[in-house]
C-alpha cells in the first residue's frame, strides 16, 4: 500500500514538473500527443521515429538528470535555488522519487532543512524519519538541527533540544512506525525556546522569521512546535490564524505518528525585524506586508472592542471621535531606564497640542489593545528596550522617537532606528547627553563611563547590561527634548 501511495505521489510529482519544466519534457509531450493519433500509417511511422532517435539520443537520454530533482529545487526556499550555478547544465541529483533531506547551513543567524518523500514524527527520540524505497544498505544519511533563529549565540542555543533528520529503509522499519495522522500539506518546525518570553525575541527570532517561511504556502501549512508553550499560542494565536488554516502540533507531548510529504525544519531570517524582498521566493514581500497581515489578525478583536466601548462609554467615544489633535503614544517604563519626569513630558506634549496616552503593558497585557493604539497614533515615544519592538504596530509614515540611554547607541539603532526606517516610519534617535543619565550623579565627569561609553561597551555585554541597561535612569532635559516633540507634531499635521 505504501509503495501504491509513494508511486502515486510520483507520477503527481512528475505530472507538475512537466507544468514547470515544459522545455525538459517537450521530447516526451510531442510524443504523447502524436501517440494520440488514429490513422495506422502515421502510427507506423511515429514508431520508426521513436526507435531511431533511441538509438540516436541514448547517451543523453542515459546522462539526463531527473525532473524530480528539478522540481525539488523550485518547491525549495529561493536561497538554495541560487545555489545551483546558472550555467550547469545539471542540476543536482536527487532519487527518482524524490525521497531527500538538504540542509542549508551558510546562514550566519540559523540552519534550516528541507525534506521530501514519505515523513513521518517520532517525538519521543526526537527525530524526524524520512522513509525510503532506495538501497540503504551501505549508506545511512542523518542530519542533526536545533531549529531556533540565534545560531551564532553558543549560550543560548545549548538550550535549544536537537532534533534528528533520519533516513531509514522503507523495507525494513516502514512497518514498525505507521502513520496515525497523515497531513495533505506541508509542515514547518520549529522552536518557541530561547528567549521567548521577551516580545522583541517573540518577533524578531519567531514570527517574522515564521511569516518569511511559510508565506509561500499561503495558510496550507501545519507548524509543528518544539519547546511548545500553550501562552505564547494564545498570545499570538490571531496572528498564527492569518499564517496557518491548521491546529498547532506539540511535537514533544503529541506522540502520534504525524505523517508530511514535505517538511521545513528550521526558520529563515533576514535580519532585525525585517523581511528583504531579495531573499523571499516571490521577489517583492517586503515588511509591510508582514505589517499588513498583523493588520487582518487584529482587526476583528478591535472592532469588537470599539463596539465594546460604544455601549459602555457612548459620549466619552463620541468625544473622542470629535478630537482633531494628533495623538502621541508614550511607552512607560518604571525601574530601569524609566523616565523620572515623565508627567512633566507628557504636560509639555499635551500643551504643544498632542492628545497623549501613555501604555503601560504587562505580560498579561492583550496585544490587540495595544496594536490599537499604536495603529492610531501619529507619533510613538519609549526608552530603548524591548517594548520599542511595538513599532511594527503603528502606521508607515508615523514618527518613531527613540530616547537613547548612554551606552545603548549600536543596540537602539540596529534593533530599532533601522527596521523603523524600512518600515517607513520617520524615525527620530535622541541620544541623551551625560547630564540626562541617573549615572550622572554616580560617577566622576571624567569616568569613562559618562564620558566614553563606547570604550565600556566594548568589554562586553555584562558590562553594558549591568551598567547602561540595569543600573540607568533618564531625566530629560525638556528644553531639549522639546525641539524633537515640536518637529514631530509639524509632520503628524502636515
Amino acid at each position: 500500500m505504501v509503495r501504491q501511495n509513494l508511486k502515486k505521489v510520483e507520477h503527481i510529482k512528475v505530472d507538475e514538473s512537466i507544468r514547470l519544466f515544459p522545455y525538459v519534457y517537450g521530447l516526451n509531450n510531442s510524443s504523447g500527443n502524436s501517440a494520440k493519433r488514429s490513422r495506422p500509417t502515421l502510427i507506423y511511422l511515429l514508431l520508426i521515429s521513436i526507435i531511431s532517435s533511441c538509438f540516436v539520443f541514448a547517451p543523453h537520454f542515459l546522462s539526463f538528470p531527473y525532473p524530480s530533482a528539478l522540481f525539488l529545487i523550485d518547491s525549495s526556499i529561493k536561497e538554495i535555488e541560487n545555489r545551483v550555478p546558472q550555467n550547469d547544465t545539471e542540476s543536482p541529483q536527487t532519487s527518482k522519487n524524490e525521497e531527500s533531506i538538504l540542509c542549508d547551513r551558510t546562514g550566519y543567524r540559523s540552519d534550516i532543512c528541507f525534506m521530501k518523500g514519505d515523513i513521518r514524527t517520532h517525538s519521543r527520540s526526537s527525530s524526524i524519519f524520512l522513509y525510503t524505497s532506495n538501497d540503504l544498505t551501505d549508506h545511512v544519511s542523518q542530519e542533526n538541527i536545533k531549529p531556533y533563529t540565534r545560531k551564532w549565540e553558543t549560550s543560548i542555543m545549548e538550550t535549544i533540544p536537537e532534533l534528528k533528520l533520519v533516513t531509514k529503509d522503507l523495507k525494513l522499519f516502514g512497518n514498525k512506525r505507521k502513520c496515525q495522522v497523515i497531513h495533505e500539506v506541508p509542515a514547518v518546525l520549529f522552536s518557541t525556546g530561547g528567549y521567548t518570553g521577551n516580545v522583541y525575541h517573540e518577533f524578531n527570532d519567531g514570527l517574522i522569521p515564521l511569516y518569511i517561511t511559510s508565506k509561500r504556502f499561503n495558510k496550507k501549512v501545519v507548524f509543528v512546535i518544539a519547546e511548545y508553550h500553550k501562552w505564547w499560542e494564545m498570545k499570538y494565536g490571531d496572528v498564527l490564524s492569518q499564517l496557518s488554516d491548521y491546529p498547532l502540533i506539540d511535537f514533544n507531548k503529541d506522540k502520534k505518528t504525524h505523517c508530511f510529504k514535505e517538511a521545513i525544519v528550521g526558520l529563515r531570517i533576514h535580519g532585525e525585524l525585517t523581511v528583504d524582498p531579495s531573499m523571499m521566493h516571490d521577489d517583492t514581500t517586503t515588511i509591510n506586508d508582514f505589517r499588513n497581515l498583523l493588520d487582518q489578525a487584529y482587526k476583528p478583536r478591535i472592532n469588537r472592542l470599539e463596539i465594546e466601548e460604544e455601549h459602555q462609554f457612548h459620549s466619552t467615544a463620541s468625544k473622542r471621535r470629535k478630537t482633531q489633535r494628533p495623538k502621541l503614544a508614550l511607552f512607560s517604563r518604571t525601574g530601569s531606564r524609566g523616565i523620572t519626569n515623565e508627567d512633566l513630558m507628557v504636560k509639555l506634549a499635551q500643551r504643544i497640542g498632542f492628545q497623549v496616552e501613555v501604555l503601560r503593558p504587562d505580560r498579561t497585557t492583550e496585544l490587540a489593545k495595544i496594536y490599537r493604539v499604536l495603529n492610531s497614533s501619529n507619533v510613538m515615544v519609549g526608552v530603548h528596550g524591548a517594548a520599542m519592538t511595538h513599532f511594527l504596530f503603528m502606521k508607515p509614515g508615523g514618527v518613531f522617537i527613540q530616547i537613547i540611554p548612554l551606552g545603548t547607541d549600536w543596540a537602539a539603532e540596529t534593533y530599532y532606528g533601522e527596521p523603523a526606517k524600512k518600515l517607513g516610519l520617520d524615525y527620530i534617535g535622541y541620544g541623551i547627553l551625560p547630564r540626562e543619565s541617573s549615572l550622572y550623579d554616580k560617577y566622576d565627569k571624567d569616568d569613562p563611563i559618562l564620558r566614553d561609553p563606547r570604550s565600556i561597551t566594548k568589554k562586553g555585554w555584562q558590562f553594558t547590561k549591568e551598567i547602561y541597561l540595569t543600573n540607568q535612569q533618564v531625566r530629560l532635559d525638556l528644553r531639549r527634548f522639546k525641539k524633537v516633540l515640536v518637529d514631530a507634531y509639524a509632520k503628524s499635521t502636515s
